[in-house]
């Protein structure tokens, strides 16, 4: 005698999808993720690269702000020629110096607002951002003790390997 097998077939879906965990997941993710985007938003330096598109020839020609940084030291030139030198003080560059000749600059210059970072190939990519930060800002102390207060120099900057 043979076997016979007797399935119970189901018919229809029995089964329910339990989504609380689910949803509970949601609700703390989604808050974390949209305050945590405004934040990150915060900390982006938009830069402008150098392109080899030659477009039109500028009508005049206007002072533009170079930071070369070199492994003696750092040079600020106005594109055709270096107007000054900040050598290297125990090793390190001196962006001290190097803040105080931007707010010169700027004073003199007051409606520029773009400069270009060149470096050589060498140096330390920290180097690069220490000197955007001294070339974009200048922190000057208040009337209020240990508080400073950020002035920006030359905001727009491009980035780029020196000659």
């Amino acid at each position: 005698m043979a076997r016979k097998h007797h399935y119970k077939r189901r018919k229809g879906n029995d089964y329910e999808i339990d989504v609380t965990t689910f949803l509970n997941l949601m609700v703390v993710l989604i808050p974390f993720l949209l305050i945590t985007a405004v934040f990150s938003r915060l900390t982006i330096v938009e830069l402008d690269l150098p392109s080899n598109a030659s477009g039109a020839a500028p009508q005049q020609e206007s002072f533009r702000v170079e930071v070369i940084v070199r492994e003696p030291g750092i040079e600020i030139s106005n594109g055709n020629a270096v107007i000054a030198t900040v050598p290297k003080k125990d090793d390190e560059y001196d962006l001290v110096a190097l803040s105080e000749m931007m707010v010169a600059l700027k004073q003199e210059y007051p409606d520029i607002d773009t400069a270009s970072v060149l470096l050589e190939p060498f140096i330390p990519y920290d180097y690069l951002i220490q000197v955007m930060d001294v070339v974009r800002t200048v922190e000057v102390p208040t009337d209020i003790e240990n508080e400073y207060q950020l002035y920006a120099l030359f905001s727009e900057i491009s980035v780029g390997e020196a000659p």
